[in-house]
């Protein structure tokens, strides 16, 4: 069921004081002004200046005139988040984001005692990532979404406006009688968010009024299945041994070995396999009957070898 703006605030209870991302769009206008009004004083605002358009010092300016009018400490990070070639600037922008919001909490904000981060994503944001996610083909993690609260760095992360429509928050937002700033790459539709977000939202809500609500309610069961098969993994890692003994791998089904491999690839080598690299490494594991036969393939950053009884992971960039 979707939740009316106001009741996503009386709902969300961080831990005080607390720190908002502020971009100067209608999400973030209308959750720092909601968070400001609930807790006056115990608000703090960050905004990040990307520098990757003409108007960000626009952005800034609207951004610090919205916090002196109500009465708002805002820190401004300027960062560089030009894209690496061939990488996503959303995705680059993303990282920056959450970068100046991990390195405010430790610098400008710990006088505070700031823990808790407020980010302003919505209904209609959970329900283009679940859409982007499908398009990738993701796996259980992205078709989890976005959660509505984690940790990170010693930082509480929330959302409090996943169950809210976007129109909703700007309904309320005009109601305050305040204005925000639209930021022009949202219309360039060379991006496959903004695709999503111009072409096949409006469908679904014209087939599916409440696909908001269902999205979010999916992604909700993969996000517990996600946790029971992490929770699996880690049982089985403890019993197949790091790194992973070559026969415990074995008997294991070929669906246990997968979500065992990810796992390990992941916590103790922050990697990720993908989909093609996975299927050959079973492929090679369970072709491993006897001492001369070897195990070396390209995973994520690095590779994965056999060594002696056991397979290991190391980063191509490292020589052995």
């Amino acid at each position: 069921m979707s939740s009316s703006f106001d009741d996503a605030l009386r709902a969300f209870s961080p831990e005080l004081p607390l720190g908002v991302a502020y971009s100067g769009g209608a999400d973030s206008s209308a959750l720092l002004l909601g968070c400001v009004r609930r807790w006056p004083g115990q608000v703090h605002a960050l905004h990040v200046h990307h520098g990757l358009q003409p108007a960000a010092d626009a952005f800034e300016a609207h951004c610090r005139a919205f916090c002196e009018r109500h009465r708002v400490p805002l820190v401004v990070r300027r960062v560089q988040a030009a894209p690496a070639r061939g990488a996503s600037p959303e995705d680059a922008a993303r990282t920056a984001r959450y970068e100046a919001i991990a390195a405010t909490a430790k610098e400008e904000w710990a006088q505070y005692a700031i823990h808790s981060v407020a980010i302003a994503q919505q209904a209609d944001d959970q329900a283009e990532t679940l859409l982007l996610a499908l398009t990738r083909g993701a796996g259980l993690p992205g078709l989890s979404a976005m959660p509505a609260r984690w940790e990170r760095g010693g930082i509480t992360y929330h959302r409090p406006l996943l169950r809210v429509p976007a129109a909703q928050i700007r309904t309320w937002l005009r109601a305050q009688g305040e204005g925000w700033i639209d930021d022009p790459t949202n219309a360039d539709q060379r991006y496959t968010r903004n695709r999503i977000r111009a072409r096949l939202m409006p469908a679904l809500g014209q087939a599916f009024p409440q696909f908001r609500e269902t999205f979010a309610r999916s992604a909700a069961h993969v996000a517990q299945a996600e946790v029971l098969l992490r929770e699996l993994a880690a049982l089985d890692l403890a019993q197949v041994g790091v790194p992973p003994l070559i026969d415990g791998l074995q008997r294991l089904p070929a669906a246990r070995q997968a979500n065992l491999l990810r796992h390990w690839l992941r916590t103790a080598h922050d990697t990720t396999a993908s989909t093609a690299q996975l299927d050959e490494l079973l492929r090679q594991i369970a072709a491993c009957r006897t001492r001369a036969q070897r195990i070396h393939l390209k995973v994520g950053a690095g590779f994965v070898q056999r060594c002696g009884e056991r397979i290991d992971w190391y980063n191509s960039q490292v020589l052995l």
